[in-house]
């Protein structure tokens, strides 16, 4: 690839401050650090499966609440991959994937067309993982899609485990990206009839 995808970008607020570097066109290595464990493991699934390199670190008013740490990684993320695909040409821009993780089914489907939204079904009441709320990981998302300029949707079929819901979204979104990030060769331009994205 002629043209590196890389991108760097921070954000600090009276309640985060936030570090993001990614390479799309990487392997899959991650250094993350964001104070919130469970936030942690999720990132780095997600640079192993969408194969982007990540260097990820935030300092947020934890002893509060994970929400604001959670939420601004995602709107940082999101940032990062925006400017990574710089002008989209020649990107799949769509991507999808059927997820499973033990009895946990979930379908995730994304378009990196420019036009942000989030549908986001999974069960009621799906119970905490240690101090993460389940609830979080919608959070992250609306975050990630907002500043990507993402559609995204997010579906838990099946599933009882709220770790391994989170897990599979968090792969999910990783194999989605991972299709819809690459350059097709037979592409010229951008991939849309309006011929800007």
């Amino acid at each position: 690839m002629s043209i590196k995808r890389t991108a760097e970008h921070n954000r600090q607020t009276a309640e985060t401050k936030v570090e993001v570097k990614i390479n799309i066109d990487g392997c899959g290595k991650s250094k993350i650090d964001t104070g919130v464990p469970f936030l942690d493991h999720m990132l780095t699934l997600f640079s192993k499966h969408s194969l982007c390199d990540l260097d990820i670190t935030a300092n947020g008013d934890i002893e509060v609440d994970y929400h604001h740490t959670v939420e601004d990684v995602g709107i940082v993320l999101g940032t990062c991959i925006k400017e990574a695909l710089s002008n989209k040409k020649g990107i799949y821009r769509y991507g999808w994937a059927l997820l499973p993780m033990d009895e946990t089914l979930t379908r995730v489907a994304v378009d990196f067309g420019g036009r942000p939204y989030l549908s986001f079904k999974a069960p009621e009441k799906i119970e905490s993982i240690r101090e993460f709320s389940f609830g979080l990981v919608e959070e992250f998302l609306r975050g990630f899609s907002n500043n990507a300029g993402a559609n995204i949707h997010v579906e838990v079929i099946s599933g009882r485990d709220a770790h391994h819901m989170a897990e599979s979204i968090f792969k999910g979104l990783a194999k989605s990206c991972d299709i819809a990030f690459k350059i097709d060769p037979r592409v010229e331009g951008v991939p849309s009839t309006k011929e800007t994205l």
